[in-house]
């Protein structure tokens, strides 16, 4: 694939990205004041307890209570009956939780009570015997194998279980020896830690970003990791030694003058990926919008014209546009619903070698994907995991004069606004004089093409109005005072 991974490091923010054929294929920004919070354990304290949602809100010394249903929860289940959660949980209860998502928009962090901690080739499952194999190893040899190796490798008394990662499948019994080792000794760590800590004390933190970086990113068509910091790349180096040797050959400390994100050409990405459009190499183009509750996709020919027929130009538009879109998913890390509206095709031939396509095109994510194929409408509904902010939810907020809308009121819509509210205001007040006190644009508006408005308002109430320019004010904010 050759696969780069670029490690970009200031003392407040850490930024990776992920490149393939020379192209950014992911993004990952991680800022120290805003770590993220997936893979945390706490000991939570039981704030309130909602029996007609089945969930609970659990304070972990975040700004926002955290959620936990009661299907989080590993001792919800005895004997195969499930139990209703008031009978499991009361309020000032303290237990141990993880969280499983990052507090999203208005949403609190998602927790669980069945912990699972990350190794490098393990997941460790403390609470359940189960011993899972990654779907991704599909060699059934390899998968009984790798299975036999674990069982065998397991402590006597252990009641936990494992999931083999991917980067497993070619490990020494060495390698999957010290990895259980580890992460058998973390668990002991944490549990004595809750039997002293106070209620919402964080009790085991997850990696940095870099370092999560060489346990979940790094694998055989990983040609070189770049690092442009020393500090960072000793730890890296170090860290590698003793858990992934694998990636020593191919770390790499940049030391040259120009920033390492502007020689790789990710700065310029990073711009593109927070842009709605999103322009193809044959003219056509993609609109990409975000919302809380899904995100939708459009394809559009644009200036594309086949040399063929116009059912060509669809066709062609609409296979670019798969690569396209897998790719702005995962560099924006959108997740959650999606909804793709590719170009209407006339022909069940087109519209199957698009959706083939577009299947083939996610297939490289590492973050599990589901795609419906095309509905009644048209339409391709799809869903990607989502366990963390998108790009844009981490670098922009939204705008203070639309809030979000993406667009203004007219300067005309507040002209009309205002003249109704003077004439609410004097069915009110016994006021002598108006004042108006807004934008530029607004009273450019009202001296101009309102101005016999304006001047039959205060005809018809019998009172003077004035204006005044507020340069600080926006489009949409006004005042009227009463003199």
């Amino acid at each position: 694939m050759n696969e780069q991974i670029l490690i970009n490091i200031t003392p407040q923010e850490t930024r990776v990205a992920v490149t393939e054929q020379g192209a950014v294929q992911e993004l990952h920004v991680e800022r120290d004041s805003s770590r993220g919070l997936v893979g945390n354990i706490y000991l939570g304290r039981v704030c309130r307890v909602l029996p007609g949602m089945q969930s609970a809100f659990v304070e972990i010394g975040l700004a926002r209570a955290a959620f936990l249903h009661v299907a989080d929860i590993w001792m919800a289940k005895s004997g195969g009956i499930e139990r209703p959660i008031e009978r499991i949980l009361s309020e000032g209860q303290t237990l141990l939780v993880q969280v499983v998502k990052d507090p999203i928009g208005s949403k609190g962090a998602r927790l669980s009570t069945q912990v699972s901690i990350a190794g490098r080739l393990l997941v460790y499952l403390p609470q359940d015997p189960h011993i899972g194999i990654s779907q991704r190893i599909e060699d059934e040899a390899e998968r009984e194998s790798l299975r036999g190796k674990l069982h065998a490798l397991i402590p006597e008394g252990e009641s936990g279980g494992f999931i083999v990662r991917t980067v497993a499948e070619s490990a020494s019994e060495l390698e999957l020896k010290s990895d259980v080792d580890y992460l058998v000794m973390l668990w002991k760590q944490i549990q004595h830690a809750a039997t002293t800590a106070p209620p919402q004390a964080l009790l085991h933190q997850d990696l940095t970003l870099a370092t999560r970086v060489l346990r979940d990113l790094v694998n055989s068509g990983t040609e070189r990791i770049i690092v442009d910091s020393r500090e960072t790349f000793q730890k890296l180096h170090d860290f590698a030694a003793k858990y992934t040797p694998q990636a020593l050959p191919v770390l790499e400390h940049y030391q040259g003058e120009r920033p390492l994100f502007d020689l790789f050409a990710v700065e310029d990405e990073i711009e593109k990926a927070l842009a709605r459009r999103v322009d193809l190499k044959s003219g056509g183009y993609v609109i990409i919008d975000q919302t809380e509750a899904l995100t939708t996709v459009d394809v559009n020919t644009g200036g594309f014209v086949s040399g063929r027929s116009f059912d060509d130009t669809i066709f062609k538009t609409n296979l670019e546009a798969t690569q396209a879109i897998a790719r702005q998913l995962r560099l924006r890390n959108l997740g959650g619903i999606i909804i793709v509206d590719f170009i209407d095709m006339d022909t069940a031939e087109h519209r199957d070698a698009v959706l083939a396509e577009f299947k083939k095109s996610l297939s490289r994510d590492r973050t599990r994907v589901t795609v419906n194929g095309f509905s009644q409408l048209g339409l391709v509904e799809m869903t990607r995991k989502r366990t963390r902010e998108s790009l844009a939810h981490v670098l922009c907020e939204a705008c203070p004069i639309c809030e979000g809308r993406g667009e203004l009121k007219t300067a005309q819509t507040i002209c009309y606004e205002i003249l109704r509210e003077i004439m609410r205001a004097d069915r009110q007040f016994s006021a002598k004089e108006y004042r108006i006190l807004a934008s530029q644009k607004v009273i450019d508006l009202f001296l101009e093409e309102e101005a016999n408005s304006l001047t039959a308002l205060g005809d018809f109430i019998k009172k003077p109005i004035s204006m005044q320019v507020e340069t600080a004010y926006t489009q949409e904010q006004y005042d009227v005072i009463l003199v």
